[in-house]
């Protein structure tokens, strides 16, 4: 198969949105809010937490802007980290992104489609064993996301059209169906709760529930929380909010496809966020109306959004509302693949990756950066639960997230006078919240989740000794070749 050596600039503002919003809306928030119902335990808390993880999500965007519009090329915060820092430092956030951010994110999407295909098949879900291979033990549903990502993956080696025209169609079709499913939740519902759910206020609670017989997660009692158990919740809920609402960046990653790179992944980013944020909030408002926080926290197998259609549709309704999810997941996991392998790709340009990754097909897709993010995504597939792999993601995402806005300070001091098409909004006020906000949420998660978060942690430094092996095998590779040009 012939190769090329560039990108092709095809994808407009308008695609770029969709990129954004198409990978941001996957499983997290059809899921998601029932874990922290049971973290927190009052509506103004569930609600809270949205709005906070929505502003952090918009302010780390539209910072984001302004490190796009300095390097609009494929990488994208692998390469804004390697010019604000070091190669070791973006070497660090691509090695963790292959290993767990990105590849773990496409698993747990995965593992969440195979969750609402099983309200259609239960014979495909999570919890319907198969057989046990020794190191782990394998459920249909862990097969099912494996053959997603196959499909995906395929289908994304064939060329930047067939992905565009996939992401398109998942995304509108997910706005659609969730803007309906609020609109409904609103005004087709026969009981309304919003008020009652709201009249505790801001009194939190927690119920972390007990596994019953049944294998499925009940109710234990619901007991008051403040102070640093308070904290602690609120760190813990947010896991799931932050994995709902991660994926933004995505977008950066294909800049080298984007036409007008330094306006368009900019408005992209603000765009996307920025629809993606209303639309959760609405969301949450909307499962606050149509049931009480008992049923919210404690739907069967986490599902609150067919738990809700429930409520609002008849059976054939919540069916809908189920392949609608599906349809959801199947989009994210698209823009997820899409991108993901534009990192690996800048990598292996750098000589810090395998060099046949740095090779574009005839397509111009970085074809064997696709296939490898398959494989270890697959892995992870198999590896663990829904809830374990977004504990592991969130930590390490938000980490170099911070490491990023702090980037836009340092390069303001190291390149003043470099071409800033955007600037950061709201600069240094906005970004210096944005980190301290990341700091205190990673400070937490380690004391309240420390046995999920510090393998995260320690999967990015295993890096470092990774960093130093390939500048190693660079330079014996450089060596060789002079030897070899002189003999």
């Amino acid at each position: 198969m012939a190769e090329q050596h560039s990108f092709k600039q095809s994808l407009t503002l308008f695609d770029g949105t969709m990129v954004v919003a198409g990978s941001m809306i996957g499983s997290g928030i059809f899921i998601v809010s029932a874990d922290i119902i049971r973290n927190v335990g009052s509506a103004s808390w569930l609600i809270a937490v949205w709005v906070l993880t929505g502003i952090m999500t918009l302010v780390a965007a539209v910072s984001y802007g302004e490190l796009s519009g300095m390097f609009p090329k494929a990488g994208g915060q692998y390469v804004y980290l390697r010019e604000a820092y070091s190669p070791l430092m973006g070497f660090l956030y691509g090695w963790s992104f292959f290993s767990v951010i990105q590849t773990a994110t496409i698993a747990a999407v995965g593992v969440a489609f195979s969750k609402f295909l099983s309200y259609l098949v239960p014979e495909l879900g999570n919890n319907y064993f198969l057989f046990d291979a020794g190191i782990v033990k394998v459920y249909s549903g862990q097969l099912v996301s494996i053959a997603i990502i196959v499909l995906l993956t395929f289908i994304n080696s064939r060329g930047i059209k067939e992905g565009k025209i996939i992401q398109i169609f998942f995304t509108t079709t997910k706005l659609l169906a969730l803007f309906l499913l609020i609109v409904f939740g609103y005004f087709l519902v026969k009981d309304s709760f919003f008020t009652q759910n709201f009249s505790s206020g801001f009194n939190a609670m927690q119920d972390l529930g007990v596994t019953g017989e049944n294998g499925l997660l009940q109710p234990s009692g619901w007991k008051s929380i403040g102070g640093t158990a308070l904290l602690g919740g609120i760190a813990a809920a947010m896991v799931g909010s932050i994995f709902s609402s991660d994926a933004w960046n995505n977008v950066t990653f294909i800049a080298g496809e984007i036409k007008n790179p330094k306006r368009n992944i900019g408005l992209s980013l603000f765009f996307g966020t920025l629809i993606v944020t209303v639309i959760y909030i609405f969301t949450n408002l909307m499962y606050l109306n149509v049931m009480p926080i008992n049923e919210l926290a404690f739907p069967t197998d986490d599902r609150v959004a067919v738990a809700a259609a429930n409520k609002i549709f008849p059976q054939f309704g919540t069916i809908a509302i189920a392949v609608l999810i599906m349809v959801s997941t199947f989009g994210c996991n698209n823009g997820l693949i899409l991108a993901g392998a534009r990192v690996y790709y800048t990598m292996a340009k750098d000589g810090l990756f395998f060099k046949k990754v740095g090779n574009l097909n005839n397509a111009g897709v970085p074809q064997v950066a696709l296939w490898v993010q398959c494989i270890i995504a697959s892995i992870w597939s198999l590896s663990g639960k829904y809830g374990q792999l977004l504990d592991m993601i969130s930590f390490v995402v938000v980490l170099f997230y911070m490491l990023t806005i702090a980037g836009i300070f340092i390069l303001r001091k190291k390149r003043p006078d470099a071409d800033r098409p955007y600037k950061a909004f709201g600069y240094p006020v906005l970004p210096f919240i944005y980190f301290i906000m990341g700091i205190t949420f990673c400070i937490l998660l380690i004391i309240y989740k420390p046995q999920y978060t510090w393998p995260g942690f320690i999967i990015v430094l295993i890096g470092i000794p990774l960093y130093y092996l390939a500048i190693a095998r660079n330079k014996r590779g450089k060596e060789e070749m002079i030897i070899n040009n002189n003999q």
